[in-house]
């Protein structure tokens, strides 16, 4: 594998591209007019929330309507999250985010044959009750980000996925003490998952100031 560099501006100049190729070639697919489904899969140490949030504007630039939706307002109620304790890191690795959900008001529509009738957020984690969204209708063509943690591992039905990855001390570096718990969680989904295996993209983000693409071929 070869590690390239980039700036974080460039690294969003990039995907942009990429992306906006890929949202085209689903517009006009043979099989009928799609949307482009996005994953951006990260501990929330890595950023993946605000790379999906800097991938809006350009994408739209580029003249492609977009919708970000974070995994976060997909959960799943607390008396099932928590149901072994707030702070068991089996439960944030296996029912933390209602992936059921997130498929049927998000991905399916958003896919060949969908509707393109997405719901932004499902639960409000905050009050514990459903968030009362209005539902958005996301042309053709268009782009959904789906952005937060251990997003690669269920078989939700991504086109491309983005992941960002953390050395193992980074990780435990970076993350803020309130989530320290969570961390065997991480680790698990390194080992079991391993996503950095098969995403489309891989960034390497253990410094948030310097980022590095892994792309095939060279050395690491």
């Amino acid at each position: 594998m070869r590690i390239r560099p980039i700036s974080p501006d460039l690294l969003v100049t990039e995907l942009t591209g990429r992306l906006a190729d890929a949202a085209t070639r689903a517009a006009s697919a043979t099989a009928g007019p799609a949307r482009l489904r996005v994953a951006v899969d990260g501990a929330p140490a890595a950023g993946a929330d605000e790379l999906a949030a800097a991938l809006v504007d350009p994408l739209r630039a580029q003249g492609h309507p977009v919708l970000h939706v974070r995994a976060t307002d997909f959960l799943r109620p607390a008396s099932l999250r928590f149901e072994l304790g707030r702070t068991n890191p089996d439960s944030f690795y296996e029912a933390w985010v209602d992936e059921a959900g997130l498929r049927r008001e998000v991905l399916d529509p958003a896919g060949p044959g969908g509707s393109g009738r997405l719901l932004p957020s499902l639960w409000d984690a905050d009050a514990d009750r459903a968030s009362r969204a209005r539902y958005v209708d996301l042309a053709p063509g268009g782009v959904v980000l789906v952005s937060g943690s251990l997003l690669l591992g269920g078989g939700l039905p991504f086109d491309v996925t983005v992941h960002l990855e953390l050395s193992p001390a980074a990780l435990r570096r970076r993350t803020e003490p309130a989530l320290q718990w969570a961390l065997p969680a991480f680790d698990r989904y390194a080992e079991e998952v391993v996503p950095a295996s098969f995403a489309d993209v891989v960034v390497r983000a253990d410094d948030p100031r310097r980022p590095a693409l892994v792309e095939p071929g060279g050395n690491d």
